[in-house]
């Protein structure tokens, strides 16, 4: 009897173990899909801008076609992309990021267009709206790291597996898009 008794309460240490690691996975889970939706929200935002940007842009550099369609293109890609899946819409996120920095480009090139007011306005919103995805991104990282980090130590290491446990990639900006970029009409 005292043996069942015995056997029972591991069996139930057992269980509570495994609810709380699962009930932790679960929270880290949605902790990091509600910091990428606020994400989200600022690249939709993005997303509505970069169109009008890009005609604002013809306009003035009208043989800079490559450098718009890049920015479409990019644009197009990233919206592309299937709304559960995080980790391809960071790659796309970059991608699109990189190409936005060839318009900024454009307006310094350009002084008329430098000036154009439609310009400058859309410059500041995305400026704004770069701002808070910067935001959102310390936040969405920090939530990463938690889920990477119980995902990847103990106690949530034994049953990662058994908990379907899924590791997030960083939002990173990548080097090449923090560098200036250099523009030369020849």
């Amino acid at each position: 009897m005292a043996t069942l008794f015995v056997f029972l309460i591991i069996v139930a240490l057992l269980a509570f173990f495994l609810i709380h690691v699962f009930n932790n996975f679960v929270k880290l889970r949605n902790l990091v899909k509600d910091a990428w939706s606020n994400i989200d929200v600022a690249l939709k935002r993005r997303y509505d801008l970069i169109p009008n940007l890009v005609e604002t842009v013809k306009g003035y550099a009208t043989h800079e076609k490559s450098a718009l369609e890049a920015v479409i293109n990019a644009r197009n890609a990233a919206l592309a992309v299937p709304s559960g899946d995080i980790n391809s819409q960071i790659k796309a996120e970059q991608q699109l990021q990189k190409s936005l920095g060839g318009i900024f480009a454009l307006g310094e090139a350009y002084p008329e267009l430098k000036a154009n007011v439609n310009f400058l306005d859309l410059q500041q919103k995305l400026n704004h709206i770069e701002e808070n995805l910067e935001r959102a991104r310390r936040y969405y990282n920090g939530t990463v790291r938690e889920n990477n980090t119980y995902g990847e130590s103990m106690p949530g290491i034994l049953v990662a597996s058994l908990f379907k446990y899924q590791k997030y990639d960083y939002y990173e900006v990548e080097e090449e898009s923090r560098a200036n970029v250099k523009v030369d009409f020849k």
